[in-house]
């Protein structure tokens, strides 16, 4: 029983390596997709390659391989991140900038309102105006 126990733990860190590594692979394939031309052309093949080259892994089912790949694969997503990152933050104060220029001439139209307090306790009413 013990000589399997042994078997069955080195068994399923293989297939959590695997399944890890597909999660891995899908999360890759569908980030290079969604950057689509903003990274730039050797990042994007590094990491095309660290993709193939983990996929060969898989397809082999060698667990220290993949061990590996996975790992080589994680840090060329880390550097994608970081494009996809600094991407989002040029557009972002794009946006911001283009906001506030908008927001400034609507202030025109800003109109006070007045409104009725009531406290439910005492069930009296208080007339106020917002300025």
């Amino acid at each position: 029983a013990e000589a399997n126990a042994e078997e069955d733990k080195k068994r399923r860190e293989s297939v959590d390596a695997r399944n890890q590594a597909d999660a891995l692979v899908h999360g890759a394939e569908k980030s290079l997709t969604e950057l689509g031309d903003k990274a730039p052309p050797e990042v994007k093949q590094a990491t095309e390659d660290a993709i193939a080259d983990l996929k060969q892994a898989i397809k082999d089912d060698d667990s220290e391989a993949i061990t590996t790949k996975t790992q080589a694969l994680s840090q060329q997503l880390m550097k994608l991140g970081e494009i996809a990152y600094k991407e989002g933050q040029a557009g972002d104060a794009g946006e911001n900038k283009g906001e506030a220029n908008a927001d400034a001439g609507d202030d025109e139209n800003v109109t006070d309102a007045n409104y009725t307090e009531v406290d439910g306790d005492k069930g009296s009413d208080k007339k106020s105006a917002s300025s």
